[in-house]
């Protein structure tokens, strides 16, 4: 195997692993790379790993954001791309099975051809897979509609660290037992390897109507939302931009009022629904003290979703690194968890800018994007593990969760046993049950550290 394979294969998205390349670092590499084609091969390579004790890393499409993939003892990288398939769509019962290695377009273009929709189309749809959304409890634009990948994934096959193959029925709901499938989405590749998937399908919407609103402030901005989804409107978007993200993205193309906020708002079905809700949503935008920007801001933002990371527009050089916590909070904690954060972070010298990105009935997400550009490595691996330490803290003391839809991996493992507190050491026996000798993505989810 070629050294090259190697180092491709041992970095993800994860910014600060991103900024030690450029920096001249070398990161851990795998000892070897296996491309299996089934999961009978999973299943092989597993019992042997397990036998011989070796750790062995799931990787994907390499698309995540926290090291998640990143073979920090070594071993065995196990590399899912050759699980491909996508199986024949079920259209009584609108489910598809799908091989963890599908590519998140490939998946997507192939069910609109049937005039379905997974509903599941994160910024990173043209570089992940199926496997690493569930692994990481992947969450999609739409989310606000459709749900997160955990909503929509009704059965798995996954084998176990000792080789064992498992599956769950796939059905909508059950009453027997806890849901053990539950305990695979978001484990990370801690327990076992994800091979296999059962997805609903949506419908295709008639019409996806677009309309922006500018508020005063954050506060305006989320009331607003919080009304519209207390009336029980699903809008398939809403993204609220604080005043300097709305700055960011939308003053270069659009005229508003500067320090204001910017709601970014689509509603998908038949042509009579899409209407009553979008006018309603307007009214009580503007009930809020909002401003009614018409389609624009928000259809150029779906028409141009992708830009940033196609290839990306966060050009950073030297000890520059760009990042995001992206944290989830009911609406009485969400405000007050942003500005936490948000303090918190600027005390160290990082721009930050943000925006509530998928909200529901009962509180949304925040993504804190922040900006740090240092002198030395040194420096900015320090000042960005402060940032990163002193915003996790923030919001955890005011009621968040440190995780919306990234999942943990490195950036957040030391951070795991405090966010779950007294659940953590369930959560440490099934590990302990499963995988006794923690071959499994050691060091993820602060699970399975070796000496």
């Amino acid at each position: 195997m070629h050294e090259t394979d190697k180092i491709l294969n041992a970095i993800d998205a994860w910014p600060l692993s991103q900024a030690k390349i450029r920096a001249g670092e070398i990161l851990p590499l795998a000892d070897m790379i296996a491309f299996p084609g089934n999961v009978a091969e999973v299943s092989q390579i597993l019992a042997l790993a397990n036998e011989m004790k070796i750790p062995v890393t799931p990787v994907g499409g390499g698309a995540g954001t926290c090291g998640g993939t990143v073979p920090v003892y070594g071993g065995i990288q196990l590399d899912l791309k050759r699980l491909n398939k996508i199986g024949e769509i079920d259209h009584e019962s609108m489910l598809v099975k799908v091989q963890a290695g599908v590519v998140g377009i490939d998946l997507e273009e192939e069910v609109n051809r049937f005039g379905y929709t997974t509903g599941h189309t994160p910024t990173s749809l043209r570089a992940s897979n199926v496997g690493g959304f569930i692994a990481t409890r992947s969450g999609g634009s739409m989310s606000s509609l459709y749900g997160k990948i955990e909503d929509m994934t009704l059965g798995l096959e996954f084998v176990l660290p000792d080789g064992s193959i498992v599956t769950t029925k796939a059905v909508p709901r059950h009453s027997v037992g806890p849901d053990l499938l539950q305990l695979f989405i978001g484990s990370e590749g801690t327990l076992g390897v994800i091979t296999e998937a059962t997805l609903r399908l949506f419908i295709l919407p008639e019409e996806r109507h677009f309309r922006s609103v500018t508020f005063p402030d954050v506060h305006c901005g989320l009331e607003a939302i919080r009304k519209i989804f207390r009336e029980g409107i699903l809008p398939s978007v809403a993204r609220l931009y604080d005043p300097e993200d709305a700055a960011y993205s939308f003053s270069m193309h659009f005229d508003f009022e500067e320090g204001h906020c910017m709601l970014l708002l689509a509603f998908d079905g038949d042509k009579k629904k899409v209407k009553i809700d979008e006018t309603r949503s307007v009214e009580l935008c503007i009930a809020e003290g909002g401003s009614d920007q018409g389609e624009g801001p928000a259809k150029r933002w779906w028409e141009h979703r992708y830009d940033m990371y196609y290839p990306t527009r966060l050009k950073t050089e030297g000890y520059t690194i760009v990042d995001t916590i992206d944290i989830v909070a009911t609406y009485d904690r969400l405000e007050k968890v942003y500005y936490a954060m948000k303090e918190a972070m600027e005390a160290h010298g990082a721009f930050v800018l943000s925006h509530f990105s998928h909200m529901y009935q009962n509180g949304g997400s925040v993504y804190m994007i922040f900006f740090t550009s240092q002198p030395s490595a040194e420096s900015a691996w320090e000042t960005y593990k402060r940032i990163w330490d002193d915003g996790v803290a923030a919001c955890l003391r005011e009621g968040g969760t440190m995780s919306h839809q990234h999942g943990v991996g490195l950036t957040r493992s030391t951070y795991t046993e405090d966010e779950l507190g007294s659940s953590f050491k369930v959560l440490k026996m099934i590990k302990e049950v499963l995988d006794p000798n923690s071959i499994m993505n050691p060091g993820k989810l602060g699970l399975g550290v070796r000496e």
